[in-house]
């Protein structure tokens, strides 16, 4: 019972190719217009992509259930694996206690809340995407701003355009990683390629947020620690990306920004602080005015400010401890080749029991994509349990307390594991039927003119699903296929995917949601949405223009050379 994929199974190319679009318009229209829960659009979507494999493109229907498995398994492990454990890694530093020094540690930097906010969201805020991702930032952040003076909804707008920056590379670069797996490009060379075009819009991220956080004066007081903040990210994030580690990437960028911040801040002093707070208490105050009673008690319970005098060296590291340790853990596991090298040895290739062999490729050759990969050791995932472990040891956090929040965190991530593991079924049924080659080798008949367009894709697949990941398991097949059709560098379009998706997904409803929850304005999300797509759409033709031009002679230089 074996398999070749056709490219015009109904005739004309065109109809092929609509028909083929059917699985992702279902999860457009029930995320998008339906406003469905997301799990359940993807499943639905899976649902109607395993009937067009089946009907129209005559694949067997063991077979595309068998890949639809496939798809589900990788989307659990490694994907949701690593979120899982970044997010008990957190939240065993919420358990102990030691999360409130870290908030003390940023008013220690500047003593200006919209410095305070910029540094929270833009640099801690990508700490947190590297590590968890999915969501795990705007929340956490959200409520850090909402702490230092900002109101509910200044704070979700601040914490959802920051999240920009680092989203290619968040979750130890699992978009990145995943676009790899599925193209069979090596993730290093996509992560090097989207860190020449990412910095580029991350530059300017700290700018925009003082703009947000206090208008044209914000803008004229603190553009000098903005600038040096945003160029310091998006050069550490250029050469990680580029040289280093792509799974590092994001904890180095965070980290080297918040340092030229702190530096920079030794001989610099913004003016206007007070004033600054006042305007933030005044808007705070003016929105609580318009909540009702039930309104306000939907904002988050938030700690009283200790203010800084009890933070000692001691408690500073403590508090600092758990993001030392990850960064140490991946750098000798990511940068020692030793180390990497044996790790990756102990990893378990499985043939895809009843799909593997079967699904031959147009050379008459097996599809290499049907043998899964199990990184029970070398995943990121598991190198961030180890962490968590460690650090629980230190913090002293119970071992009931561990067991709690572990259980605790796997029933809230219920619905994402199955949304992110449908996604990832409906990913492997298109890419193994051939549906995903259809389409872009129609899409292909642009010519070079696509490499023009090939980020709205990946900025369309954020925004519906919420995630980079899910944006690139849906789409950088697609690219690739297309940029081969069309004489383009199949890389620099699955590099343009991914840098697409990271100025979709503020716009995203599973991470407008998200936001709202975080700050207590659930139902709001429409307020919020208003107030950040024109900064998404205007970062998109930026992004368009910078890809559209590294396709040509004009900016072709930029790219790496492997």
């Amino acid at each position: 019972m074996n398999y070749t994929p056709q490219i015009s199974p109904l005739g004309p190319l065109w109809l092929s190719a609509i028909v083929g679009l059917l699985p992702l318009v279902t999860i457009f229209i029930t995320l998008g217009w339906l406003r469905w829960k997301a799990h359940w659009a993807g499943l639905t979507a899976l649902a109607v992509a395993i009937g067009v494999a089946v009907f129209a493109w005559q694949m067997p229907a063991v077979l595309a259930v068998l890949a639809a498995t496939q798809g589900a398994v990788f989307g659990m492990f490694p994907i949701m694996w690593i979120v899982f454990t970044a997010i008990v890694l957190y939240q065993i530093t919420v358990v102990s206690g030691r999360f409130e020094d870290l908030r003390g540690v940023f008013a220690l930097v500047s003593d200006d809340p919209r410095v305070q906010a910029m540094l929270i969201a833009f640099c801690f805020g990508g700490l947190l995407e590297a590590l968890a991702g999915f969501g795990a930032p705007v929340a956490i952040t959200g409520v850090m701003l909402m702490a230092i003076g900002f109101s509910a909804l200044r704070a979700a707008i601040v914490v959802l355009v920051a999240n920009t920056a680092p989203v290619a590379f968040g979750a130890i670069a699992i978009p990145i990683i995943t676009a790899g797996n599925l193209t069979k490009i090596p993730y290093q060379e996509i992560g090097a390629y989207v860190g020449h075009q990412t910095p580029l819009l991350a530059a300017f991220v700290p700018l925009i947020l003082v703009l947000l956080a206090d208008g044209k004066r914000g803008f004229k007081q603190l553009w000098p620690i903005a600038l040096v903040t945003g160029l310091a990210f998006a050069v550490a994030q250029w050469v990680s990306a580029t040289w280093l580690s792509v799974e590092l990437t994001d904890i180095i960028a965070s980290l080297f920004g918040l340092a030229a911040a702190v530096g920079f801040l030794r001989f610099w002093k913004p003016e206007g602080a007070a004033d600054a707070l006042a305007t933030l208490h005044a808007d705070r105050d003016a929105e609580l005015a318009s909540m009702t009673e039930k309104e306000r008690s939907a904002l988050p319970t938030l700690h009283a400010d200790k203010g800084t005098a009890h933070l000692d060296g001691g408690r500073i590291f403590m508090a600092l401890f758990p993001y030392l340790l990850v960064i140490a853990v991946f750098s000798v596991t990511k940068l020692i080749d030793p180390v990497k090298n044996w790790m990756a040895s102990t990893d378990i290739k499985i043939p895809w029991p009843g799909l593997d062999g079967h699904v031959l490729t147009a050379a008459g050759t097996p599809s290499a994509s049907t043998i899964y990969n199990f990184q029970w050791f070398s995943s990121p995932g598991t190198s961030l349990l180890i962490s968590m472990v460690i650090v629980a040891i230190v913090y002293r956090v119970s071992a009931g307390e561990v067991i709690g929040e572990i259980w605790a965190t796997l029933v809230k991530l219920r619905y994402s594991i199955l949304t992110v593991a449908s996604v990832l079924a409906l990913a492997y049924v298109m890419n193994l039927s051939g549906q995903t080659i259809t389409i872009g080798t129609w899409i292909a008949g642009t010519g070079a003119a696509f490499a023009f367009f090939s980020p709205v894709l990946g900025w369309i697949g954020t925004a519906v699903t919420g995630s980079d990941t899910s944006a690139n398991a849906l789409f950088s097949t697609l690219q690739q296929t297309a940029g081969l059709q069309a004489g383009i560098d199949p890389t620099l379009l699955v590099a343009a995917n991914t840098s697409g998706g990271v100025v979709g997904k503020m716009i995203s409803p599973q991470n407008l949601t998200i936001a709202a929850t975080a700050v207590g304005l659930l139902g709001r999300e429409s307020d919020i949405l208003r107030r950040v797509i024109w900064w998404s759409i205007g970062m998109l033709i930026a992004l368009c223009l910078l890809v559209g031009l590294q396709s040509t002679p004009v900016l072709s230089w930029m790219l790496p050379v492997f």
